[in-house]
């Protein structure tokens, strides 16, 4: 079930594909009413998305499905002044509006940060889109790759040989759309406290570099010069994936105890007396030899099997899976992550779906409705703002909703 963190906040969701979608669907499960005000005929872009042709066909593609379930759908064209009139209405109602349109065009539509305050000062307003509203490069296009690229992310991912890589999903936009939800539930409480409405610019350029982490402060007080190391950890040695007889493992024995306790285990305890490897420093230097002995010992058993051996030690450490194993491991299932909803277009049936990382109150916290079909909300949402049955057959003729 969802949760009630944020029950009484009306959200319009304005927005397409995924950063922006994936915020509103981290709102709508801490239990805000949502709202997915689409172009009519065509909606969100990401319906037409995703690894199935036969549901993207039906407006209701994989990427859809992924970040939609427990919204509402409104169909509302801007470009007429029935829509017009339509959106001005929704926008009373509203506690939050959220789109990731390129910066400017909701403006050119009528609908700039001035009138919007006019229409409801209380609005809590907030865009997201890959540059930010500011600066040289505001108007440019941006799709993850992009920004992955221009963040540095690519720069520091892979190794020496296969550097720049693209992250195997598209991380800057779920970065994007987290930054996004964090600000808006601050404004909420500003908004609740206070009455005061708030505009907020999220750039997705800005939350990918600001999820880098050590990476970028590491340069900007020692000027040290970020590189890509694969899957070895800069901060120290042993740490990152090892070889074993049957797959890799990550071990990370960073503190020293770690590192001694695990060539214990390994039966490897003439490691803590070589002088390649005796102080940390030393195993950062020395990062490639000590893999070089490690696996020697590691490769005598599966990574199941040091999984195990290792669970009780103290020193951190786990197989590398696949998504599938990790979506029907014991600990994914015990947190209630995935989770069915009903299939929204023929075949009936189910499809499964993410929740929200975080419990509240002890519970897990899942999408209680499917994703909306196109404009399957219109006529409920627009009869609760106040129009009547009559209205909203003159704005469907019209081409307004």
């Amino acid at each position: 079930m969802t949760a009630d963190l944020l029950e009484g906040v009306r959200v319009l969701d304005m927005t397409n594909v995924l950063a922006g979608p994936f915020a509103g669907y981290q709102l709508a499960l801490l239990g805000a009413d949502v709202i997915k005000v689409e172009t009519p005929g065509s909606g969100d872009l990401a319906r037409q998305l995703g690894a199935d042709p036969e549901l993207s066909a039906a407006r209701m593609g994989v990427s859809f499905l992924a970040q939609n379930s427990q919204k509402r759908s409104v169909t509302v064209n801007l470009k007429t002044d029935g829509g017009k009139k339509v959106f001005e209405q929704l926008l009373v109602d509203a506690d939050v509006l959220l789109e990731n349109f390129r910066p400017g065009v909701l403006q050119r539509l009528g609908f700039g940060w001035e009138r919007l305050r006019e229409l409801n000062p209380r609005l809590v307003y907030c865009a997201v889109s890959g540059f930010g509203a500011t600066g040289p490069m505001r108007g440019r296009p941006a799709y993850d790759q992009v920004i992955q690229g221009l963040s540095g992310i690519m720069s520091v991912t892979g190794d020496t040989r296969s550097a720049p890589l693209r992250v195997g999903y598209p991380v800057c936009d779920s970065f994007g759309g987290l930054a996004a939800a964090m600000a808006v539930c601050a404004a909420v409480v500003r908004q609740r406290r206070t009455g005061q409405g708030a505009c907020l610019d999220t750039s997705m350029l800005d939350a990918a570099i600001t999820s880098m982490g050590w990476i970028v402060s590491n340069h900007l007080v020692t000027g040290q010069e970020p590189v890509p190391m694969g899957n070895e950890n800069m901060t120290s040695a042993p740490s990152g994936s090892f070889a074993t007889a049957d797959g890799m493992l990550n071990i990370a024995a960073n503190k020293q105890e770690q590192f001694e306790t695990l060539c214990k285990v390994l039966h490897r305890e003439e490691l803590l007396t070589d002088p390649r490897f005796v102080t940390r420093e030393d195993r950062k230097l020395n990062r490639e030899l000590l893999r070089d002995e490690l696996e020697i010992s590691l490769k005598e058993k599966t990574a199941a099997e040091w999984d195990e051996v290792l669970l009780d030690t103290g020193v951190p450490a786990a197989p590398v899976v696949s998504v599938p194993e990790t979506l029907t491991s014991a600990q994914v299932e015990h947190r209630e992550l995935v989770s069915e909803v009903p299939m929204p277009v023929a075949p009936a049936g189910t499809v499964q779906v993410l929740g929200l990382p975080t419990h509240v109150d002890g519970r897990a916290v899942r999408p209680s409705s499917p994703p909306p079909a196109l404009g399957e909300h219109t006529e409920e949402i627009l009869l609760e703002i106040g129009f009547t049955t009559e209205q909203i057959e003159d704005f469907r003729k019209e081409g307004a909703v």
